[in-house]
């Protein structure tokens, strides 16, 4: 009997307590879910259906022409976004709320800068052509599959077997030129764009081969052993432009190109993201911005012991790295502290799922070669060493992704950075995914490490000297992008320049210039953290200290009116006068940026 009531007690216990755990849960959920009357006949944009059959429009077309540059390709999306402009200027644009044309200026914009895209490429393609000369022949058998009509085996091999030539001949020009007759001249940056051309040769007319082979056994037989040769024959000149004019042997790690736009490209992209200043203003506020982080730096050193030596007040800080294996459990206790810190204050609403759904994954040793520091968004990618990692590698990761850097910027990646934008995005005015813009994603997250810098968020010297080495890595990305764009700067020189003016582990800074050049990202993305964050910062100040709104308000306000460049968020916020032709003309940074960065680096001197 007392083994009985002993056991009752226990079922009692546990069924309690399970209870206690439903009834938590079940609140849990509820605070999770908003009051469904809030979102009930909630404004919108009237063009809302209109971009997103745009976006839905494109996306099809992309899929259908998919062989990248292809003569196809290139007709149809060109005929597509002028077909597009027609029909949006058949709207009155005079009736529409300042939502929709807000919508008709950005759309208007998207089609505008994708035209450009086409021309500029239509530029390069030009100059490739010397390399690969052949590349419209290889593509246009693919266009023709797609375009479903009928092969013809011996016509198809007839266009390899040109295709072979060509390689071959141009090969040989490489590897054995003969005096006085043809050889091959083209730059190091045309011949490494080159070979990746090649290389994506092979892989369309891999998939164009093997959409027929077996099944059309005439094709196969027309065309089976031509198209291993001329797979090898791309293969092997594309080699011989590494190897012979790049200077880049397999197995050596892969030089760092990119692909420079110039003075006219920067001037379209900044026309395109309503950036009203010269690449020349914009490297004058970066400037300026790094002299004003510099002088604080000196501040924060000088508490460390370490006099106006910063560098050596930053050498200390980045040996508080944690060992191998502890990193997750770091960047868990900040991001938590982080949210802490928020919900302590009244400043945005970051919802209770918003801190429930974000996951973390380690970042793979591949993937950190172009991004040395942790990434967020919907998960948290953890950039640390991994065992196959040189001893020099492991550490210079470790000493880079140290607790006060990582304290500065894990929010930045998670709540109310990229993980918050990203939820608030798929919630309200999704449609405007199609008008993303680093200006307005990591110029948001930018902003907040300005703000909590503000109100106190780095409390000891030595977080502070982790958030100016971001805030200093900004303004030199500013710098570092733009001059080589304008072909000032090398990738090396941009090396070179992270080490001497951010104290950046060298292999760091090999990662992060990497990142910026290889193609992974628009030319602006990296001058967009800085700048973006700037005008945030300048929109604050025109709404939020002049009382027009509160903190809560103005920011859930630009994370609920969707992605766009920020000077479009403030002709929303501040209904400003919209036309069709609408000109940036929003001097965030005061009217003349070169003027003001000689008196602050004069002061700071």
């Amino acid at each position: 009997m007392p083994n009985v009531k002993r056991g009752l007690t226990i079922a009692l216990f546990v069924a309690t307590s399970t209870a206690g755990a439903q009834d938590s849960l079940s609140r849990a959920a509820m605070a999770s879910v908003p009051s469904l009357a809030s979102l009930v006949n909630r404004p919108t944009s009237e063009l809302a259906e209109v971009v997103n059959r745009y976006a839905a429009d494109r996306q099809s077309l992309g899929r259908r022409y998919d062989a990248e540059d292809s003569p196809d390709q290139r007709a149809r999306m060109r005929a597509f976004y002028a077909a597009w402009r027609a029909r949006l200027r058949e709207l009155d644009f005079d009736r529409l709320t300042q939502e929709g044309k807000a919508d008709w200026v950005l759309l208007d914009g998207e089609l505008r800068h994708e035209t450009e895209l086409l021309d500029r490429n239509a530029k390069f393609a030009a100059d490739a052509r010397a390399v690969v000369p052949f590349a419209d022949a290889v593509l246009g058998l693919q266009d023709a599959r797609r375009r479903l009509a009928p092969v013809d085996g011996r016509a198809a091999a007839a266009t390899l077997a040109r295709v072979i030539a060509a390689a071959d001949s141009l090969r040989g020009a490489i590897e054995s030129p003969r005096r006085g007759g043809d050889s091959l001249r083209v730059s190091k940056l045309v011949a490494y764009h080159g070979a990746q051309r090649l290389d994506e040769l092979r892989t369309t007319l891999g998939q164009w081969f093997k959409y027929y082979d077996g099944y059309d056994p005439t094709f196969s037989w027309w065309a089976r052993d031509p198209y291993k040769r001329a797979d090898d024959a791309l293969k092997k000149y594309a080699k011989a432009l590494r190897e012979r004019v790049v200077g880049w042997r397999e197995g050596d790690e892969e030089p760092i190109v990119g692909l420079p736009i110039g003075a006219e490209g920067l001037k379209a992209e900044l026309a395109f993201e309503m950036i009203p200043y010269t690449p020349e203003e914009l490297v004058a506020i970066a400037e300026r911005e790094y002299a004003w982080s510099l002088g604080e730096m000196k501040k924060a050193s000088r508490e460390m012991g370490f006099g106006d030596d910063w560098k050596a007040a930053m050498e200390k800080v980045k040996n508080t790295y944690v060992e191998p294996g502890q990193q997750p459990e770091l960047i868990r206790k900040l991001a938590r502290d982080a949210e802490s810190f928020f919900a302590a204050h009244d400043w945005v609403t970051i919802p209770p799922l918003a801190t429930e759904d974000w996951t973390m994954e380690m970042m793979s040793p591949e993937r950190q070669k172009v991004a040395p520091f942790f990434l967020g968004g919907p998960l948290i990618l953890v950039s640390y060493p991994t065992d196959g990692m040189s001893d020099a590698d492991k550490l210079m990761s470790m000493r880079g992704n140290n607790p006060h850097f990582s304290h500065a910027t894990v929010f930045h990646e998670l709540n109310p950075g990229h993980h918050l934008q990203g939820f608030m995005l798929a919630r309200y005015n999704s449609h405007r995914r199609v008008f993303s813009t680093p200006f307005w994603n990591e110029g948001q997250s930018l902003y907040w490490e300005m703000f909590l810098w503000d109100h106190g968020f780095q409390v000891s010297p030595e977080d502070r000297v982790g958030a100016l080495f971001w805030r200093m890595h900004r303004s030199a990305r500013i710098i570092f992008s733009l001059n080589y764009h304008l072909g000032k700067m090398t990738p090396q020189q941009a090396i070179n320049f992270l080490v001497d003016t951010v104290n950046f582990e060298r292999a760091n800074a090999e990662g992060e210039v990497r990142r910026s050049f290889n193609g992974s990202y628009g030319p602006l993305y990296q001058a967009a953290y800085m700048l973006g964050g700037l005008q945030l910062r300048a929109l604050h100040r025109e709404l939020v200290d002049a009382k027009k709104m509160t903190d809560r308000q103005f920011h859930d306000a630009v994370l609920e009116g969707g992605a766009m460049p920020i000077e479009m968020v403030r002709a929303r916020l501040e209904n400003l006068p919209l036309s069709r032709d609408y000109v940036p003309k929003w001097k965030f940074a005061g009217p003349d940026p070169v003027r003001s960065g000689r008196a602050t680096a004069e002061a700071t001197r």
